[in-house]
This record gives C-alpha cells, sequence and structure tokens, in this order.
C-alpha cells in the first residue's frame, strides 16, 4: 500500500505574505517553502492566493417526484469558454457571516430559489481549486418539495438575476452527461446522488 505524505510541523515555512488586492476578495502574494518528498526544504516559491470565503452548495432533491431543483445564472467566468454564459447550477452562497454552513444552505434555498429545505445529507467537503485558492466548499443534497418551484428570484440587492428550474433526476444527469451541466458542484452533486438515491430515498420516503 502506498505510504501519503505527512507533514511535520515545520513543512512549510511562509517568509512573507503580500496584500497585492483587497476588496470582496483578496489576492494574496506568499513567498515559501515547503519539505520534498525527499525530505530536504525546497527552493524559495512566490505564489498568489485569491483568498475567498468558504462556499456552501446544496442540490433540492424531491424525493416524491424524483426531480431535483436546479438555477440558471449569468457567471462572468465562464464568458469566452463556453458558448452560453448563463449557467444551470445548484442553489450556493457564501459564508460571509457567523453561520454554520447547513444555516447558510437553507437561506439561500430561500433566497435564490424560493425553497424551504427538510433535511440536509451532507455529500462532501472540497477544495475547488487548491492550486490557486482557499476556497473549500461545503456540497449538501437537501430535502424538497418541488411542486409549483419555478420563478425569477435573488436579492435585487446584490444584482441576482436567477430563474429556477424543475428537472426530473434522469434529465438533470444527463445534461451531466452531454456537457449542458459544466460545473463542478453541480456534477458532484448529481453524480452523487446517482450513485445513492436508493439509500438516500429509502430514508426520506
Amino acid at each position: 500500500m502506498s505510504e501519503f505524505f505527512k507533514p511535520d510541523p515545520d513543512a512549510v515555512e511562509i517568509l512573507r505574505r503580500e496584500s497585492c488586492f483587497s476588496g470582496f476578495y483578496r489576492l494574496e502574494r506568499l513567498h515559501l517553502r515547503h519539505r520534498q518528498f525527499s525530505g530536504e526544504m525546497g527552493p524559495l516559491l512566490s505564489r498568489e492566493l485569491f483568498v475567498r470565503h468558504d462556499a456552501v452548495c446544496v442540490l433540492p432533491y424531491d424525493p416524491q417526484r424524483d426531480e431535483v431543483v436546479l438555477i440558471e445564472q449569468f457567471r462572468v467566468g465562464s464568458m469566452g469558454k463556453c458558448s452560453n454564459p448563463w449557467l444551470l447550477e445548484l442553489v450556493a452562497g457564501l459564508i460571509d457571516k457567523d453561520e454554520e454552513p447547513d444555516q447558510v444552505a437553507r437561506r439561500e434555498a430561500v433566497e435564490e430559489a424560493g425553497l424551504v429545505l427538510g433535511e440536509l445529507w451532507p455529500i462532501s467537503r472540497y477544495f475547488p481549486s487548491p492550486g490557486g485558492s482557499d476556497e473549500l466548499v461545503h456540497l449538501y443534497v437537501g430535502r424538497c418539495n418541488s411542486e409549483g418551484a419555478g420563478g425569477i428570484h435573488g436579492l435585487a440587492e446584490e444584482g441576482e438575476d436567477i430563474r429556477v428550474h424543475v428537472l426530473p433526476f434522469e434529465e438533470a444527469l444527463q445534461a451531466v452527461k452531454d456537457g449542458r451541466i459544466n460545473n463542478a458542484a453541480s456534477i458532484i452533486a448529481l453524480q452523487w446522488l446517482a450513485l445513492n438515491r436508493t439509500e438516500v430515498c429509502g430514508l426520506w420516503l
């Protein structure tokens, strides 16, 4: 069995930290060295770090109807990289207040989709881009009643313009296969539900 690296307390040495930009997000430049697999300290490295609040993403799922609720909104980061920058996504938000991840999931479901969630099923916590960002994503499936879900939602003061879609689960999964759903949290959550739907429905029905 392979043995994975186990860092000691001195495995990373940060020599200097610069603030390059500070707004809603921050950009820092770190000058550091880290221990290499040989056991020796490596060379001095300079790395920019995008400092973000941690995020919460939740896939609302109605086990009675076998439907998921997804949201559609414009995403500036996808411009020029795909033909349509209006993406199908999960309900999501940043932990930028004194809140627990499950509280953020429930609040954002109301704000972005008009949904009151029941039980939350934690899927995973993961780093979407650890090579240059410190963001950690808390990912859930949330039980919901999808009957009547739809419409335009979002907070006007935040410039949000969000359209709600209710899809049969198999249709949403096909959208992953077709590439129509092309963002990490949605792909991970829908594939996880494909693998675990029997167990989820067994407890939620």
